[in-house]
């Protein structure tokens, strides 16, 4: 009787042409989508209240997921994978994505927010605490935003370069495609420009932290082969974030 043997895990070797297109995906898709919401805000007025910062986003997001799913469509054709748009088969690792979800909300929360929690004093929001506008952000923040930014970043960016540059890394016991580390550092990098309008040590904070739930979410995806576990992830770690923001303002403004 023959016996089968599983494939050896390929040795990870950088490959520029995938992490290039990698990139340019990744900016590419949400300056498209901006574009085009830009387009429908002037030529037309279907969309009531897209002229403000949280509608804009609203309109922005749908579109990036909108991009995301056709380009995922094509993908699947030149490279055949799975994305992950299901249930998972078996270990869905929502749980975890709960409670790590809660503990990176507040993290982030005491790195955006640091001085404002240190002297009691309400952070500063742009727009009145009023039950539309605290609804509209936690329904964005807590719903929306895990979807509309996980499709695209794990599903397609995730899943495309972990095909087209296979190899695994080693840390502490756990292995994980070396891809989802990789489009982690990509999504970490692309918060640089808050060096310009935060404090450097605020900024180094979103960077590190930016980094870390990125190597969470692909570990996630790839693990329980679904991209439910990083859209609740990042869903419970905003609102809970946007969740204490708010509770300070009400409590110290």
């Amino acid at each position: 009787m023959s016996m089968t043997t599983a494939a050896p895990t390929p040795p990870f070797r950088f490959r520029f042409v995938p992490v290039l297109t990698t990139v340019l995906l990744g900016i590419g898709l949400p300056w498209l989508a901006g574009e085009l919401v830009d387009l429908a805000r002037h030529y037309s007025h279907l969309v009531p209240g897209m002229a403000d910062q949280l509608g804009w986003l609203y309109a922005q997001h749908g579109m990036q997921m909108v991009l995301a799913l056709i380009a995922i469509a094509v993908m699947k054709w030149l490279v055949p994978a799975d994305y992950g748009l299901h249930v998972p088969e078996d270990k869905s690792y929502v749980g975890a994505a709960i409670l790590w979800g809660l503990f990176f909300g507040v993290l982030m929360t005491v790195v955006d927010y640091a001085p404002d929690i240190l002297h009691r004093t309400a952070p500063k929001l742009g727009y009145p605490l009023d039950t539309a506008h605290v609804a509209g952000w936690l329904g964005f923040e807590g719903i929306y935003v895990g979807p509309t930014e996980e499709i695209l970043f794990r599903s397609l960016l995730v899943t495309f370069l972990a095909a087209t540059m296979p190899g695994k890394l080693r840390l502490w016991g756990y292995e994980m495609n070396a891809a989802g580390v990789v489009v982690a550092a990509i999504f970490a990098l692309a918060h640089f420009g808050s060096y310009f309008s935060d404090p450097w040590w605020a900024a180094t904070g979103q960077t590190v932290y930016a980094f870390a739930l990125g190597v969470l979410y692909a570990y996630w995806l790839e693990k329980s082969g679904s991209v439910l576990a990083p859209i609740v992830g990042h869903n419970v770690s905003d609102a809970t974030e946007y969740a204490l923001l708010f509770l300070m303002v009400a409590f110290w403004g």
